[in-house]
């Protein structure tokens, strides 16, 4: 197999964005995606306290002129749609114009989760807008985490999956693929990056990010073992030319040296100048997670 080159999430070098809440596990900044729009980075990322304080609070979009000091310009509370925790989000301008914030759910008291959408004329109207319930889900299946790309008039969707059907074992997953028409009543074109048995990703396979859309080069989450959740590291998968995902041998690619180890939740913006951004949840020492970018180049 050859190995598919691409720039990557750098430790290293990068700078916070949003510190965590507070100090220690289960304080989490992330779970964020990015968009560049006129030139300006656009950011959406769910603040999470521990299961005790809540979890997933509140859902953020804030502006950036240079990707790395943002202003907030709204914030959703879970409450307000009645769902016991949010997770990653998605925000970006419509092809006509409007803003969409794409909201990751939790139903209270199980483990289903659903995808909605908010529209509104102006980023700062995005926590009154119209409501679109646009991944329900089922009894067997919790959906969550979209990746959203618009190209050429299509919408593309990656969804992550988690399998309701064994007690214990909700925390699998997989990412599925669904087309749109307008962003609102998808497709579903079936599973296309499954687990590795024995692998580093045995437990879970999260795509996160597109880097490229043509040929399909993707980063995703994955972790080994249930005791894992929450602390995903990142691989690197392409297409294999019939659909499916094919993980890069050796991967992962992108983990964090610090506590649980979690680095996940990657998010690529294509700056105009040829470069690329990355947006990441990343684990710092006490165990609380920080959101941080770093730049290729």
């Amino acid at each position: 197999m050859t190995a598919v080159v691409a720039s990557l999430p750098d430790l290293d070098n990068a700078e916070v964005v949003v510190p965590a809440p507070a100090s220690g596990p289960g304080n989490w900044a992330g779970a964020a995606s990015a968009v560049l729009v006129d030139g300006v980075v656009w950011l959406a990322y769910r603040v999470r306290r521990p299961i005790d304080q809540g979890r997933g609070v509140s859902t953020v979009v804030a502006k950036s002129a240079d990707g790395v000091r943002f202003e907030t310009v709204t914030e959703v509370w879970r409450d307000d749609f009645g769902a016991e925790s949010f997770e990653r989000p998605v925000v970006l301008r419509r092809p006509d114009g409007g803003w969409r914030l794409y909201l990751s759910c939790a139903t209270p008291g199980s483990k289903h989760w659903w995808i909605e959408a908010l529209d509104a004329d102006s980023p700062e109207d995005l926590a009154r807008g119209s409501r679109t319930v646009v991944a329900a889900g089922s009894d067997e299946l919790a959906v969550k985490d979209p990746v959203i790309v618009v190209d050429d008039g299509r919408w593309h969707m990656w969804t992550t999956e988690h399998p309701l059907t064994e007690v214990g074992h909700e925390d699998r997953m997989s990412t599925a693929y669904s087309t749109s028409a307008d962003g609102l009543a998808w497709t579903r074109h079936g599973v296309v990056l499954l687990p590795r048995q024995g692998e580093w990703d045995a437990r879970g396979a999260r795509v996160t990010a597109v880097l490229s859309l043509h040929p399909l080069t993707v980063l995703y989450d994955g972790r080994a073992r249930a005791e894992d959740n929450w602390h995903e590291v990142t691989g690197l998968a392409h297409d294999s030319g019939s659909g499916v995902l094919v993980a890069e041998p050796d991967g992962p690619v992108a983990r964090s040296p610090h506590s649980d180890g979690a680095l996940r939740y990657a998010s690529a913006v294509q700056l105009d100048d040829g470069r690329t951004r990355f947006y990441f949840e990343a684990a710092r020492p006490d165990g609380a997670h920080d959101l941080v970018t770093s730049l290729d180049g």
